[in-house]
């Protein structure tokens, strides 16, 4: 599948969320404020806020921290929320599209930032919609291949109203358009079908493969970008072999 499917694999397998859990809750705290503003503090009625605090969950961040992030979001919070949401867009070695995420109190300070974290790793900054008309927004919910049945799963996945079923290396990967992604995930859930991961992507409709040294600087541009405290989430339509995103990911310096 995409070069995100296979990243965010890789990246669970190293564990590297738990490696920089500290950094994680940063995050995932800026991302609850501000799903809750956005969308109001009930994740029931609102999707986006349901899945961030999977997330917070996932990486075993405290119930407190995350009621307190929501409460910010809504304004019952001491402390007013002072971030906001931009897109930046660019593209990396070999000329994969990379599209950037960010929650940010000085915009002009992130994209300066980023715009040197893109040109250390041998990208450039692009215009806004310079590459966002390649990708298109959907949900992703993706399952272990070693742990599931491809038949039944695919059966439940076509049963909840899912868009499509595929396969990479190591998951089948549901995709729902956004505003079916909770309903089908719900739904497949109730069958006892527990997912890997389950959240709100951006998709690549053309992917560029990679290999050798466009793949280890590729690899090393998005290792860069994540771990900029600002930065939500990054996507991009390289494809790298898991085998060798294996062995990339983590291996250099950021």
């Amino acid at each position: 599948m995409s070069g995100h499917s296979k990243w965010a694999t890789i990246k669970r397998k190293k564990a590297l969320i738990d490696a920089k859990r500290g950094q994680a809750f940063t995050k995932l705290i800026r991302e609850l404020s501000m799903a809750a503003r956005a969308g109001g503090g009930n994740p029931d009625a609102n999707p986006r806020l349901r899945v961030v605090m999977d997330k917070a969950r996932e990486v075993n961040m405290p119930n407190d921290n995350i009621k307190r992030a929501i409460q910010r979001g809504t304004g019952e919070g001491a402390d007013a929320l002072v971030f906001e949401e931009a897109t930046y867009e660019g593209y990396g070695p070999g000329g994969a599209a990379v599209i950037v995420e960010v929650l940010s109190d000085n915009k002009n300070r992130t994209s300066s930032v980023l715009k040197t974290i893109f040109t250390r790793h041998g990208g450039n900054m692009g215009e806004p919609g310079s590459v966002a008309w390649g990708f298109a927004a959907a949900g992703l919910i993706q399952f272990d291949k070693k742990r599931h049945d491809e038949d039944a799963l695919m059966a439940a996945a076509l049963e909840a109203g899912a868009d499509d079923f595929r396969t990479s290396e190591s998951t089948y990967d549901i995709v729902t358009t956004p505003a079916q992604f909770e309903a089908v995930r719900s739904a497949i859930v109730a069958k006892g079908l527990q997912p890997t991961s389950a959240e709100l992507v951006k998709l690549p409709k053309n992917t560029v493969n990679l290999e050798g040294k466009n793949a280890e600087a590729m690899v090393r541009l998005m290792e860069a970008l994540e771990e900029h405290d600002d930065v939500q989430h990054v996507w991009s339509n390289f494809d790298i072999s898991e085998k060798l995103l294996e062995s990339l990911v983590g291996s250099g310096e950021g």
